[in-house]
Parts: C-alpha cells; structure tokens; sequence
C-alpha cells in the first residue's frame, strides 16, 4: 500500500481504535489528526464539506490533495486496510463468518456496550437526558447479552472467526476491552477475558490511546 493513510479520529472512541489496531497488525504507517468530539468538532463546515458529510469519525483518508478519498464507517475502513491479508479469512464461509461477527458488533454490541460507556465514562449519568436514563437498563441487559454471546462462542474457540484471528476479533477487541467503563463486569466471561488476552499478546499490538 503506497499511498499515504491519514486517521481522522478521536482517539477515546472504540471506532477509531479498530483502525489504528488493523494497522498497526498490518504494519502500515497511518497518521492521525485528533478531533474532540464532544466539543462538536467534526461538525463544523470544513469538515462536513470536506471529510464527511455525514459529520462523524472515524474517517480513513487515503492520499492527500484533490486527489485524497475519505472512507468513513470504522468497519469498512478496517476491510480497506486488511483487504489481501491474513486479517481476512481465505474460506469462504470462515470470511462470511466474519462479516457476521462484524454485523453483530455493529448491531448488538456497539450500540449497548460503547453508549452506555460514553454516557457514563465521559457524559456522566447527572448529565443524561431523561430519554437517555431510561434506556441504561435495556442498555445493559443487552449489552451483557452480547458479551454473554461472545463468551459462550469463544468457550468453543480461540478466536470469533475461523483459526485465526481476524477483522471480527478487532472490530469486538476496541469496545469490549473497556467495557467496564460502562458498568460491565468482564469476569463473569472468562473465555471472553482469555481471549482478550489473546488479541493483546498479538505482535504489533499497539493499547488504546
């Protein structure tokens, strides 16, 4: 991969992390530029004109100058790094598998698992709306669903897809990883806690800024 790789990130955010993670697996030489999400800035009108219109990280910009394109969504990005590798199964039902454990991340876990770490890591609880408290319950029983899941899954294997570790196992590593700043208890998924050990043991892994 010859062309330069720029990293629009916040790099508090799980999303962002699964492409800094997928690079520094890989290899590849990626630059950042940092953005404060909760002070609004990835939704000024320089950004929204000329990174994302959608006003959201992460953005993976490839190349610079007019001729720079700009990939946004943390799961494609990651694809867009580790297309040609070993990071994306061969088989094709082990690939499959896991573009549905990517599925699941986005879907299942994300949405409980990172919320609810956001509201009360860095939000704080005295801070939610009332619409925001009402949904922390539903919130953690779901999200303590998906990481039963997981568990359970992982107690058959070593990795969420495949014999190897893949795209799967780094989209579900950013936000699991740190799902204790939400409320969730990670020792009650001891597969789960071993293979978080197994993915950090992993050459070229680089820790969550």
């Amino acid at each position: 991969m010859t062309e330069s790789l720029i990293l629009h990130e916040d790099p508090r955010s799980g999303n962002c992390y699964k492409i800094r993670l997928t690079a520094a697996l890989l290899g590849l030489p990626l630059e950042t530029l940092q953005y404060d999400i909760m002070k609004g800035e990835t939704r000024t009108p320089e950004f929204l004109a000329n990174i994302n219109r959608n006003g959201r990280i992460p953005v993976l910009q490839i190349g610079e100058g007019p001729n720079a394109r700009f990939l946004p969504e943390s799961n494609a990005a990651c694809w867009y790094l580790a297309s040609g590798s070993a990071l994306i199964p061969e088989d094709r039902f082990a690939q499959a598998d896991m573009l549905r454990w990517m599925f699941f991340e986005q879907y299942n876990h994300e949405p409980n698992v990172a919320t609810l770490r956001f509201w009360l890591h860095f939000v704080g609880e005295a801070n939610l709306s009332i619409q925001q408290s009402g949904q922390i319950m539903a919130k953690r029983v779901a999200g303590c669903e998906a990481l039963r899941l997981m568990d359970e899954h992982l107690s058959r294997g070593d990795w969420m897809a495949g014999n190897s570790v893949t795209l799967a196992d780094i989209a579900l590593f950013a936000y699991t990883h740190v799902a204790e700043e939400g409320g969730f208890g990670l020792d009650d998924y001891p597969s789960l806690c071993r293979w978080l050990e197994r993915v950090q043991a992993l050459p070229g892994f680089v820790p969550m800024d």
